[in-house]
């Protein structure tokens, strides 16, 4: 394959996977999804940033031997240890015994307890320190808990290119192009809110600081390790993780529900013709049951209004709604406006459940919660319209 050169002397070395049907055994990948990995050739030594998943080894070490030509490699840098970017790491040293592995202290620990590898194997690096590979040099920046404790960043100083681990990455293979001038990117945006909802979104305050780090820094490029590289949408995309480091939303509103004979659903359709009615241009509708609730929490992120409906059970919550509701508290969501709506035969207790499982997280519940009693009576229709009179004034205040 014709390897694609960043700039001069960066080179792409990942690999697509289109097979995986699920990302860390759970979230659907239906543009797949890259494993990012980068040669960087100074004047006298090599370097190569990060690896990819083990089952992409084969093609991974063919890219690497075709810009080597069989030469030698004398640092793999890890940024991250997680096994999606270090899985290869055997098959990396098998092929050139005598590079470094270079890392931070936490890093060191955890490549002795996934490979074994430890002692002269292993480069320990600090904050700021510098590796000259003759005219090229790499700095490191630790941005510990992006998303996990030993993450860090390495910067090649001479051309602006930040390889950023996981930050700024997102679902999606690649598409015959790797850098954003390659290609239209507009189908990977909605895949960087699912990536970053689901894998990220609890550590936005680590990811505030990371992005602090680099202010004022020269950033040409920015190689995440999934998804494109990023040069003419940097400022994009940074202001993308930014704001969702925050949890700033946009205006909108998620009406997400689950059904058991219909009923609830036509509780939450009224709900979101109510919301279109008051002005919101953004309302997305959701049926847990049917919907991966990955694509649910990456709307939840990128707008600022939620209503969550379901019906009793079992005394009660419905499974994906409590489903739906300990994700969100897994990932400490706030800064959003709730309201919520219930329904049941008997002895209905779904919106007090479910305001029970918002406790503790920093949102504003809004509107009156209600439970409708089996189908629905001029009073419900009249309690969706205050719900969504109520929410349309928050979300587009």
């Amino acid at each position: 394959m014709n390897i694609d050169e960043i700039c001069n002397g960066i080179y792409y070395v990942g690999v697509n996977d289109r097979t995986t049907h699920r990302f860390e055994g759970m979230w659907p990948l239906p543009m797949g999804v890259s494993y990012n990995s980068y040669l960087v050739k100074g004047a006298e030594k090599v370097a190569l940033i990060d690896t990819v998943h083990v089952s992409q080894s084969a093609r991974f070490l063919a890219h690497i031997a075709e810009i080597t030509g069989g030469a030698g490699i004398d640092y793999l840098v890890v940024n991250h240890m997680e096994p999606d970017h270090s899985g290869s790491i055997h098959a990396i040293k098998a092929m050139y015994p005598g590079l470094k592995i270079v890392g931070n202290s936490k890093t060191a620990a955890m490549l002795k307890d996934y490979y074994g590898l430890q002692g002269d194997d292993v480069m320990t690096v600090a904050d700021g320190d510098t590796i000259d590979l003759g005219g090229k040099s790499l700095k490191f920046y630790m941005t510990p808990m992006v998303h996990w404790p030993e993450t860090m960043m390495t910067y090649v100083e001479e051309d602006g290119v930040l390889f950023s681990g996981d930050a700024f990455g997102c679902f999606g293979a690649l598409n015959g192009g790797v850098v954003d001038t390659q290609f239209d990117t507009t189908a990977y945006y909605p895949e960087m809110y699912r990536y970053y909802s689901n894998i990220v979104a609890k550590y936005g305050m680590f990811v505030q600081k990371a992005i602090a780090r680099f202010d004022g820094v020269c950033i040409n490029y920015v190689c995440s390790t999934h998804g494109p590289v990023w040069h003419d949408e940097i400022a994009r995309v940074v202001d993308a993780y930014s704001r969702m480091a925050r949890f700033e939303g946009e205006p909108g509103v998620v009406v997400a529900y689950a059904s058991m004979y219909g009923n609830t659903e036509e509780l939450a359709e009224r709900v979101a013709m109510e919301l279109s009615r008051n002005g919101v241009r953004n309302v997305k509708v959701y049926n847990l049951s049917t919907t991966h609730v990955s694509f649910v929490l990456a709307d939840i992120m990128r707008y600022n209004g939620l209503i969550i409906g379901g019906p009793t059970y079992n005394n009660g919550l419905f499974p994906e709604v409590e489903r739906l509701l300990s994700a969100l508290k897994g990932r400490e969501f706030k800064n959003r406006y709730v309201g919520c709506f219930g329904s049941g035969s008997w002895a209905p207790v779904s919106s007090k459940c479910i305001k029970g499982c918002l406790e503790g997280l920093k949102v504003e519940m809004v509107g009156d919660a209600f439970d409708m009693k089996c189908s629905m009576h001029d009073t419900d229709a009249e309690r969706c319209h205050a719900l969504a009179t109520a929410m349309a004034a928050k979300v587009n205040g």
